[in-house]
Parts: C-alpha cells; structure tokens; sequence
C-alpha cells in the first residue's frame, strides 16, 4: 500500500490517481458555448460571395477545451492578409445575416499588429468568462488581419439597445488592457446597417 493514501481498501502504486479523485476531476464547464470561425479573404475569387471562405473550426464548453483550442492554433498577427478569426457564441454565424447580428452593430479597436495577439486573447477571455456587463448582449468578438492596421471587433445583438453602445458597458475593457495602453488604439461603434 502507497503512502499517505486516504483509502486504505484500494491499492494505490506511486504515481497513480486514486479512483474516488480522477473522478471528482469534471471539466468546468462556461456559462455558453461558443465556436471559433476562420475566414481567409487573402486571394478573393471575381464573383465569389462574402463569406465563402468561412469555416467553423471548432465547438467548446468547457475551459479546458478553450485552453487546448487557444493553444494550438495560430496567433491572429500570423495570419496572412485579410484573414479573421471570429469567436462567436455557438449558433450564430459571423454575418450580419444572421438574425442574432441583424439588428446589432459592432464596437472595435484598431491596433498595431505587435499587440493584436494580447488584444485579442484579453478579449477572448472575457467573453468566454463573462466578463461584459451586457454579455447576453455580445453575439461575438472577430480579429481581423488587415495590411493598413488589424482590429479587433465585439459584435452586439441589439444597436438600440443604449447599452450595447455606452462607453461605460464595453470600453473600459479595452481601455484597462495593457495592450491596449502601449500604442494608440482607435475606438468606435458602428451600427450594423452602416456596415453592410
């Protein structure tokens, strides 16, 4: 019998997990479940619809899952030209299409590429901690690779919804970010029908 093994009645080796412990190990699970998009825009086709190049890659729930998806994909600031990762809450779709979008409008934040990669973890964390006031509100967030200046964007549900466009619901974030300190950083809302 192992040492300093609290149940004497099952034989335990060294370097063994108890099976009452491997069992009390569950995933902490998120209050939603999210799905990560990327679309590569990068050598656009004549004729070829917005959208096109959109692919899910992958679904999570759970924190654990959100770790090993962050750690094996690429950083955004590697991505090549006009390519967006989008992390948006599992059944809508990064289109303003989508009736979870139709209606809402997107608060974003330019930045230099050297930062995008923390601006953009920064954000993933709160979304995925429910770290926004008007978190029902947020449909997701997208980083886009751009060759003037990259950006990262919190799309909203619902524009006129006061909320979703105050300073005081979604800016501060940002403005707490040190990724965000260390350069200048453009911020704006914008309503979804201005946008399309």
């Amino acid at each position: 019998m192992a040492e300093g093994n609290p149940n004497p009645e099952i034989e335990v080796t060294e370097g063994e997990v108890a099976p009452e412990v491997a069992a009390e190990k569950k995933p902490n699970r998120l209050d939603r479940k999210w799905t990560l998009w990327c679309n590569n825009q990068s050598k656009p086709k004549q004729g070829v619809a917005w959208g096109s190049s959109l692919r899910k890659v992958f679904s999570f729930d759970t924190v654990e899952d959100f770790w090993c998806l962050y750690d094996q994909i690429i950083k955004p600031s590697k991505l090549t030209g006009n390519a967006d990762f989008h992390l948006f809450r599992d059944g809508v779709e990064p289109k303003w299409e989508d009736p979870e979008c139709a209606s809402g409008g997107k608060w974003s934040v330019s930045c230099k590429r050297a930062s995008l990669d923390s601006i953009w973890l920064e954000t993933l964390m709160a979304l995925v901690g429910e770290q926004f006031d008007e978190g029902d509100e947020i449909c997701g967030a997208v980083a886009s690779v751009r060759t003037r200046q990259d950006k990262v964007a919190l799309w909203t549900r619902t524009a006129s919804n006061e909320a979703t466009q105050s300073y005081n619901c979604f800016i501060p974030f940002w403005l707490r970010s040190d990724s965000c300190r260390h350069g200048r950083s453009l911020l704006s809302y914008m309503l979804q029908r201005m946008l399309i």
